[in-house]
């Protein structure tokens, strides 16, 4: 009987707890940025574009980018469309590297926050460059920095379950849930 009571009360908490840890926990990470982080340009990128795993929110998210000396070369006109943000940035024209910051906010999940560098090498004489074909070879980028915040949150959820259901059982024990009445 009182393994039984115990084996229920396991199957209700994990019941209460499954919707917590069904949902895609991780699903905002980073899935491409352009320029790539850590590539080199030899051509000025009209933008900056960030895709994510999930939706990103319009209000309040953010791309900034600067040049090797901290200034913002991004002309700060942020547009989303569902999980791509993108940013217009400005002609780069100085050699160095350039640190593209992010923040994305989501109307279900933390703000994804990070940053990552590309390098430019300016040419030598700045002209308009020719158009040519965008490979479509992307590096996944997981940039991700809540996911150590999230993995402790959901193990203390677990621990807080498991404290829930000794304590169901030791009041049951300590009080006699179960007592079967006396024979006179």
């Amino acid at each position: 009987m009182k393994a039984g009571w115990l084996f229920r009360s396991i199957f209700t908490a994990a019941l209460i707890l499954a919707p917590v840890f069904s949902t895609t926990a991780f699903a905002n990470s980073i899935t491409t940025a352009v320029p790539q982080a850590g590539s080199v340009l030899t051509t000025s990128p009209n933008s900056i574009s960030i895709t994510t795993a999930g939706a990103i929110s319009q209000e309040g998210s953010q791309i900034v980018v600067n040049d090797p000396n901290g200034v913002a070369v991004d002309d700060g006109s942020i547009t989303v469309n569902e999980n791509t943000a993108e940013v217009g940035i400005t002609e780069l024209t100085k050699t160095g590297v350039y640190t593209v910051n992010y923040t994305l906010l989501s109307d279900t999940e933390d703000a994804l926050t990070g940053s990552y560098t590309f390098m430019f090498n300016a040419p030598s004489s700045l002209g308009t460059p020719s158009p040519a074909p965008t490979s479509g070879n992307t590096v996944q980028v997981d940039k991700n920095l809540n996911s150590g915040s999230n993995a402790f949150v959901y193990t203390l959820l677990v621990l807080a379950g498991f404290v829930f259901i000794f304590l169901i059982w030791y009041a049951k024990q300590s009080f006699g849930g179960s007592k079967k009445p006396k024979r006179k």
